[in-house]
């Protein structure tokens, strides 16, 4: 199924203070922003193995000349389509970069490094007898989105976003526009430390993990 989606990637440049901001409070906003480019990386990793150059997208908010790893990020998503993220919030801009979209296209974030080619190949196959596809987060929200079309994810700015309910919230508002909602694998999102701790074993090769060890380390 994934021969026929796109994967977007919604992410954030990772910037010292304008990224993972709870974590930040615990380590401080320069390792923070090690973290965070450290899970985008990882990200963009799996995602180009699992779709391919061609069909991965970034929706980005910020600039990668400021951003820590910007480089780095710059030379891994070679290829990628990237376009600005635009809106008045989250809701708003996850809604207009689904909408920029050609076609079926599973959407996940920079907060699940530990994500594998296995869970975004069950995510999107979801996509092969649904309208769309839900992936929970432990906290409440959800790590993946699949649409089948573009349009769908209109049914976002409906929602509130970063709470324990918008998990709910979303899938309610999906079924509320009458799409047949999938579920898969739930994750554990990267918002403070002990979900980094816990990310770090899940992932132990990772770039996150030797990341996390570097500042845990000091």
């Amino acid at each position: 199924m994934t021969t026929s989606i796109s994967l977007l990637v919604v992410a954030k440049a990772p910037v010292a203070g304008q990224v993972k901001t709870r974590l930040a409070a615990t380590v401080g906003a320069t390792h923070a922003a090690e973290l965070a480019a450290a899970s985008l990386l990882d990200t963009i990793e799996v995602c180009r193995a699992t779709f391919g150059v061609a069909r991965c997208h970034l929706a980005l908010a910020g600039e990668l000349a400021a951003a820590t790893r910007g480089d780095e990020i710059r030379r891994a998503v070679a290829g990628w389509r990237i376009r600005p993220q635009h809106g008045a919030g989250l809701a708003e801009r996850l809604a207009h970069a689904h909408a920029a979209m050609a076609g079926p296209a599973l959407q996940i974030g920079m907060d699940t490094p530990q994500v594998t080619r296995a869970l975004l190949e069950e995510a999107a196959d979801g996509l092969a007898s649904h309208d769309a596809v839900l992936g929970p987060a432990l906290d409440g929200g959800w790590w993946a989105l699949g649409v089948r079309d573009p349009s769908y994810g209109a049914a976002l700015v409906r929602v509130p976003m970063s709470t324990s309910e918008t998990y709910e919230a979303t899938r309610a508002a999906l079924r509320a526009t009458g799409l047949d909602v999938a579920t898969c694998r739930p994750l554990r999102d990267v918002d403070d430390a002990a979900d980094a701790d816990a990310v770090a074993g899940e992932a132990p090769s990772s770039r996150f993990a030797r990341a996390w060890t570097g500042v845990t380390a000091r």
